[in-house]
């Protein structure tokens, strides 16, 4: 077999992509075309013009991706921009993202910021940072924590739970400003919701929270309401 090379910009540099063993980025790097290999690191600022293909990525920098990104693991802790879609088993966001295209993985952690412009896919959706996504948001399993004001323009699962920190350094602004999930549908098995406004809200077993309000719900099993909570309008099916 042959052994692959590594392409290692430190300082100010360009290069041209291809296979490569290791992708560090630790200065100002410019790749100009594709990346294929096993690890991928940006600790610098990187642009690069074309895919990223990889067994595991790590962003600690800032990078722009003109194209998409393959992989098991990716992290991102600094900045990144990705152009196209997002494939992986598990992405982790603890800074800021932005994804151009939809997102597929098995398990998605966003504890930073992360805006996806078109669907997000996963077995399990896990956030306690602030999330956009412009289409479906669609898991088996999803946890979220309000730490901001996140939107879904659809949401969709087996177990959906949405909560609001209690931590005390939160309760004062939260009083005044609460943090809100926003969507126009969530539909699930199991539903329990807190500081949410949804249109509707449809599924087997629903729970509804302090801090909502929902438009219409549709329920076949078992049905909860906070007394603090506002819905217009309720169906059982």
């Amino acid at each position: 077999m042959k052994t692959l090379g590594n392409l290692i910009i430190n300082g100010v540099g360009s290069s041209n992509g291809g296979s490569f063993e290791k992708v560090g980025l630790n200065g100002k790097g410019t790749v100009n075309s594709d990346i294929e290999c096993k690890r991928f690191h940006c600790n610098g600022t990187a642009t690069i013009h074309g895919n990223v293909k990889t067994e595991k990525g790590k962003i600690s920098g800032a990078a722009k991706i003109h194209g998409a990104v393959k992989a098991e693991s990716f992290v991102i802790n600094g900045s990144a921009d990705i152009s196209e879609a997002v494939s992986c088993q598990n992405l982790e966001v603890a800074g800021r993202s932005t994804i151009g295209g939809s997102v597929k993985c098995e398990v998605i952690v966003v504890n930073g910021k992360v805006t996806i412009e078109g669907d997000c896919e996963a077995e399990v959706f896990r956030a306690e940072g602030t999330f956009s996504v412009d289409g479906l948001l669609n898991a088996e399993t999803i946890d979220i924590k309000l730490f901001g004001d996140s939107k879904a323009k659809e949401i969709g699962g087996r177990k959906i739970k949405v909560t609001q920190h209690r931590e005390t350094l939160l309760k004062l602004i939260k009083s005044i400003f609460p943090l809100k999930l926003e969507a126009d549908l969530i539909e699930g098995d199991d539903i329990e919701l807190e500081g949410t406004a949804a249109l509707v809200v449809r599924g087997k077993n629903v729970k509804i929270g302090k801090n909502c309000e929902i438009g219409l719900v549709e329920y076949s099993g078992v049905y909860e309401c906070a007394a603090e909570a506002e819905v217009k309008e309720l169906r059982k099916i």
